[in-house]
């Protein structure tokens, strides 16, 4: 199958997650049962190429290995990882691509809402022309995140197989959740057999990731007093304007919008409430791991602030971890980062590797014993409808799967 025939087909598949959680606070794994139609194609895929081993979880994991050809059973078996659900910050239902050929390096109009996706604000895009561009038509996200490292993946191995490339044991799985901070809760290293692994799911087709954010998640509950505003006099406790000024005692200049690189942050991404009761729910984010504790002491000490201003059990801070950055990790195995760069210059371009503005799966899977940085799709504009990629970019990365698996095979 082509690559590009691979990658809409894959796309069509609605696999949002689902970042709520259960009534009793835990996350179901899926979030979603959708994922599981994308999870039995890619399955049946992976066993018309030949792959053993290959199984569905319960939750939702695929698993396969493509074993070693003859001779090369003793080579250092690796595994190559993408994540199958979208973002449940966008819809990604009905997803509608337009195909864009011999793209001209301009604005171009998303002609399903009629917005623009700008060269203003994607500056990668200039570098794109005269490739092909893929684009959402301005109403869903595209999906390419990561259904673009599953093409690009599946591309590869059918190529290896076609080509009979030799390679040692070479194992692959696609997860549910990672959009959720859940995907590698269950991941099932004792079924994995690789020393090493690549997730494939950054953006530059040359990159090689292994610096992220330390991450947590932080919630805020408040609970107020209601009566009738004739009689409350030094009786009500309005919780939603504490809400609004527990948001105001956080730094207005350490948001997303306002940092880069490995300036941390803290993102509001839900506030709702009313007299009675609020709620405010936080990303929070830094590479720094002394600043990351700052940052939650931080919201620590408002939590004590506010109460005592209050009253005691005004407000309720839970903070819940999400990741840790892998670098601390991955500095105890620099021949994995070695052999990426080398596949990715072999291609012609030129490694790059930069703090990655985020997590993946690999990050979780470095921590939990399985070295893991992260490779780009050629893909940008993740999680919203400016989401776009190239088909040449998606080439050149298949080319980079295919270089590492010589140099892990030593041919």
């Amino acid at each position: 199958m082509q690559l590009l025939e691979r990658f809409l087909q894959y796309v069509s598949y609605w696999t949002t997650s689902d970042d709520s959680a259960d009534a009793d606070g835990t996350f179901p794994i899926p979030s979603t049962h959708r994922q599981f139609a994308l999870a039995d194609r890619l399955a049946e895929e992976l066993r018309d190429l030949g792959l053993r081993q290959v199984v569905v979880t319960d939750h939702c994991y695929v698993y396969g290995c493509l074993p070693a050809t003859d001779g090369y059973e003793e080579k250092t078996p690796f595994g190559l990882i993408a994540h199958m659900d979208t973002s449940p910050d966008c819809s990604g239902e009905h997803v509608a691509p337009q195909i864009i050929a011999n793209y001209d390096g301009g604005d171009v109009l998303l002609k399903g809402s009629g917005a623009y996706l700008k060269t203003s604000d994607f500056p990668e895009l200039k570098t794109q022309k005269g490739r092909t561009l893929i684009t959402t038509d301005g109403t869903t996200l595209l999906g390419a995140d990561d259904k673009a490292g599953i093409s690009e993946i599946m591309t590869a191995l059918e190529e290896i197989c076609t080509f009979k490339q030799p390679h040692g044991d070479i194992w692959v799985c696609f997860t549910p959740d990672e959009e959720t901070g859940h995907g590698a809760d269950l991941f099932d290293l004792n079924y994995f057999k690789a020393e090493f692994a690549y997730t494939v799911d950054g953006d530059y087709e040359g990159e090689i990731a292994y610096e992220n954010f330390n991450a947590a998640s932080a919630h805020f509950s408040v609970k107020g007093v209601n009566v009738h505003p004739g009689e409350a006099k030094n009786i009500m406790v309005n919780a939603a304007s504490i809400a609004c000024e527990l948001q105001s005692m956080l730094p207005a200049e350490q948001t997303p919008a306002h940092t880069e690189g490995r300036e941390g942050f803290f993102h509001l991404t839900d506030l709702s409430g009313c007299v009675a009761s609020a709620s405010l729910s936080y990303l929070v984010r830094d590479h720094d791991k002394k600043s990351f504790e700052s940052r939650l002491n931080l919201l620590r000490t408002l939590e004590v602030e506010l109460n005592q201003k209050y009253g005691p059990g005004t407000v309720t801070l839970a903070i819940t971890n999400s990741y840790s950055n892998m670098s601390e990790i991955m500095e105890q195995h620099p021949h994995v980062l070695d052999i990426a760069r080398q596949a990715i210059f072999k291609t012609g371009i030129e490694p790059v590797s930069r703090p990655v503005r985020g997590g993946t799966d690999g990050a979780r899977l470095s921590f939990m014993g399985l070295p893991c940085p992260n490779l780009g799709t050629g893909g940008y504009g993740f999680h919203g409808p400016y989401e776009h990629i190239t088909l040449e970019g998606m080439q050149t990365v298949v080319r980079v799967i295919r270089n590492i698996v010589d140099i892990v095979a030593g041919s």
